[in-house]
Formats: C-alpha cells, sequence, structure tokens
C-alpha cells in the first residue's frame, strides 16, 4: 500500500537529515534496536501511538509528518514563532511582501 511506503519512506529521512541511525532512533523512542529497522523494511507498521511518538521525536505534527514538501520543519517553526510575536499590520506587510516574492520567482 502506497501510504504505509510513504510513512517508511518520511521516516527514513527524517531520520538520515537529523543523522541518526535507525539502532539509535529505535533506543531513543523506547523500543528493541530492530524496531525501526523493521518498519523502514516493512515487516511493520508503527501503531498510532509510536507514530505519534515519532513525529514528537522529530519535532513535527502529524499534519507536518504528511507535508512531503516541507523540507525544513525546524526552520519554519522558528519563523512561525517570530511572527506569532508580530502585531497584524506587521503580519499584514510580511504576507504581501512574500506573495510578491513568490511571484517574481515564480515568473523566472
Amino acid at each position: 500500500m502506497m501510504d504505509e511506503k510513504f510513512v517508511r519512506d518520511r521516516i527514513t529521512e527524517l531520520r538520515i537529515k537529523a543523522d541518526i541511525s535507525e539502532y539509535q532512533l529505535s533506543l531513543e523512542l523506547g523500543h528493541s534496536k530492530s524496531y525501526i529497522q523493521s518498519i523502514s523494511s516493512g515487516r511493520t507498521s508503527p501503531s498510532m501511538t509510536a507514530f505519534f511518538e515519532i513525529c514528537s521525536y522529530f519535532d513535527i505534527s502529524p499534519l507536518e509528518f504528511f507535508d512531503s514538501d516541507l523540507k525544513s520543519p525546524d526552520q519554519i517553526h522558528h519563523i512561525v514563532d517570530k511572527l506569532k510575536l508580530l502585531p497584524n499590520d506587521d503580519l499584514a506587510f510580511i504576507d504581501e511582501a512574500l506573495e510578491r516574492y513568490l511571484n517574481r520567482i515564480q515568473k523566472n
């Protein structure tokens, strides 16, 4: 099933980006040393509890887990945390500037 493959691949992608081995991730999640390897190979799938633990470990929401376009969740969180501190008029300014920037790069 494609969803199961996506989950396996996404865990692998996040693990590699974090520069952590399957063995180390398994132990840090409180499982046997071969737990993540068994997920990566398709022998098993994570339970819902384990899925949430994996998301928590990588500091991403389940929605972010399934967003395959999200390449830098840490950086996105950092930016969003700063944006939360701004008043509405500053947010509107940043939104307009971002829209102009995106339009410009899409034309190129």
